[in-house]
């Protein structure tokens, strides 16, 4: 098992790891908006999407998974009102890719977050 960090605060703070790699699946944890090289949140929900899917595609990216190889994701926004704004990005990022998809609207620890992504992929 192979366990895969970005360096966010939140991973040290919390005990978890970004993503896990088990055999030919790959476990990301819940990514929010946030560009963590800079460690900045865009205000628009539909660039928080965004960000979600560049931090996703990078850690799928570090295991050897390509995109495609998502089967699974879990889109979880604060006000079912946003799922308008990010529909661009979800459509950019999974359009042909076509993964289970579930959408929960719920808090998230910070006010500024709007979104979070958590995909799981599969090497065929």
């Amino acid at each position: 098992m192979q366990r895969i960090s970005t360096g966010s605060p939140f991973e040290a703070a919390m005990g978890y790891s970004r993503a896990v790699v088990k055999g030919d699946w790959r476990f990301v944890s819940g990514v929010t908006g946030y560009d963590y090289g800079a460690m900045t949140m865009p205000d628009d929900p539909c660039e928080q999407a965004r960000n979600c899917f560049r931090t996703i595609f990078s850690v799928l990216k570090d295991a050897g998974f390509a995109p495609g190889d998502i089967v699974r994701v879990q889109y979880t926004v604060t006000d079912a009102t946003l799922v308008e704004a990010i529909t661009p990005a979800l459509a950019e990022a999974m359009g042909t890719i076509r993964p289970a998809a579930t959408m929960v609207i719920a808090g998230l620890i910070r006010p500024e977050m709007k979104v979070e992504i958590e995909a799981t992929a599969m090497r065929a």
